[in-house]
């Protein structure tokens, strides 16, 4: 895809979420677009990073895209290519413990928390720091087997564990949406997700207070998500186009 199309398509996906934030009554400014780079090269990501940062100079009102990637070791391989534009790291795929070092060379954020093991192994990694290491935990609304995440019965439960690790800032709760061409069915686990968030926040429980965040919605269902609350939204093919098939789990 040639950088003409990756800038026009950026456009069009900020359109569309501040279509969806005038629709339901929201700020533009109330929802991050991250660009979920999984399998795309690092010219185009250079690409959509350049093509954000001359919308903004232009005037576009908008904030900087944040980056997603799902397996570590392709964080690894282009972060440091990309390190000259400064582009604010999140991981969004299931961590395996012995991952963890690698990706928070360069991650800020990890939005697939789904156990306590994985939040005690952050924290005892990180705990040393100045600043906080921002984490979401990651929910299965859906219930589908094949998707990463705390059952929602358990999730509250779990992000007030989190938040009052040492060297953790619990920032919100991230979920992957229902696999349904009914939007009902696909709102209803949005919606889900937000009481999650809205029980922790309101538990007051240490280190809960900065758990506003919902990362939910990608290319296809950004709209439902939105209007359900979301403050962050997952977007891939509808800025780089189809993605080609990967084989072997997400690391």
């Amino acid at each position: 895809m040639s950088s003409e199309d990756v800038t026009r398509r950026l456009a069009q996906v900020h359109e569309r979420v501040a279509a969806a934030c005038t629709a339901t009554g929201r700020r533009t400014d109330e929802v991050r677009v991250l660009l979920a780079s999984k399998t795309m090269d690092v010219a185009t990501v250079r690409a959509a990073l350049l093509a954000d940062a001359g919308a903004r100079a232009a005037g576009s009102g908008t904030a900087p895209v944040l980056l997603g990637e799902n397996r570590v070791q392709e964080l690894v391989a282009k972060a440091p290519a990309l390190v000259d534009l400064g582009p604010t790291w999140h991981v969004i795929g299931p961590l395996q413990s012995n991952k963890v070092n690698a990706a928070l060379r360069w991650a800020s954020a990890v939005q697939s928390v789904a156990d306590d093991a994985l939040a005690q192994r952050l924290s005892d990694r990180v705990r040393e720091r100045d600043v906080p290491l921002d984490v979401w935990v990651q929910v299965n609304v859906s219930g589908e087997p094949t998707k990463h995440g705390a059952s929602p019965d358990v999730a509250a439960d779990l992000g007030v564990r989190v938040a009052a690790l040492p060297g953790l800032r619990l920032v919100g709760f991230m979920t992957v949406g229902a696999r349904s061409d009914d939007t009902a069915v696909v709102r209803a686990g949005f919606a889900r997700l937000r009481d999650v968030r809205d029980e922790v926040v309101g538990s007051g429980a240490p280190g809960t207070a900065d758990a506003r965040g919902l990362s939910m919605g990608m290319s296809g269902d950004l709209e439902a998500a939105v209007a359900e609350g979301a403050t962050v939204v997952r977007l891939g093919t509808a800025v780089f186009g189809e993605r080609p098939p990967q084989e072997g789990p997400h690391r």
